[in-house]
């Protein structure tokens, strides 16, 4: 046997190289994170094809990890739900800036978050498929999971931004947080008519809704 036959035999008949084993949890991972921006281009109609060339795997490999595409897709609407690189995002904001600049970068942060879910549930629901799709945690009747258990890690994130300027504060960081959560929630809800810019609701939350005597219209 010649030494290309023997190369053939190594690599296969095709003469491709086989990718590196991946373990099943990475390559899930690795496969969700290709396919999250083409759900939001296409929605429910993207192919598994164009995920495979996406995460530049074969389209069977997408297959030994989830069991159809409806899989798939519920495993994006989950990674979008996620709370974690969101919780990572907020535990990096410097404690040594002003709490105004703190709770600034928070707001991109969760902004960010919440945009990602909406573009994401919005494609799948736009054919209809959201209602249709079982989430892999959901319950026997295919119920979402506790909202709770989606915003209390943000929320803790968000007192510890609070933290260093406990002594001047009003409230405990935990419960301000939990305010503060609510209003970003609130002010980015679909269909909210002329929703608060970062600026507005961190100055409306710090300072309340009355201006102080002589302050200029939309100052403190």
């Amino acid at each position: 046997m010649d030494e290309n036959s023997n190369k053939a035999e190594k690599h296969g008949s095709s003469g491709r190289k086989r990718a590196p084993a991946m373990e099943a949890g990475r390559r899930r991972e690795m496969i969700v994170s290709a396919a999250l921006p083409l759900v939001v281009e296409y929605g429910a109609a993207v192919t598994t094809a164009q995920i495979a060339r996406a995460a530049g795997i074969g389209e069977g490999t997408i297959f030994r990890v989830f069991s159809d595409k409806d899989a798939l897709l519920a495993a994006c609407m989950d990674a979008a739900v996620r709370p974690d690189d969101t919780v990572a995002h907020l535990e990096a904001i410097a404690l040594e800036q002003p709490l105004e600049e703190r709770l600034h970068q928070a707001c991109e942060v969760l902004r960010g978050h919440m945009n990602r879910i909406g573009q994401v549930a919005g494609a799948l629901a736009a054919v209809g498929k959201l209602d249709r799709m079982r989430r892999p945690e959901a319950g026997a009747k295919g119920e979402m999971p506790d909202r709770e258990a989606g915003l209390a890690g943000p929320r803790a994130a968000l007192a510890a931004l609070f933290e260093p300027d406990r002594d001047a504060l009003r409230q405990p960081p935990e419960r301000l947080a939990a305010v503060f959560q609510m209003m970003l929630l609130a002010s980015g809800r679909p269909g909210t008519a002329e929703p608060l810019d970062n600026d507005e609701l961190v100055g409306l939350f710090l300072h309340g809704a009355v201006r102080a005597p002589g302050a200029p219209e939309g100052g403190a």
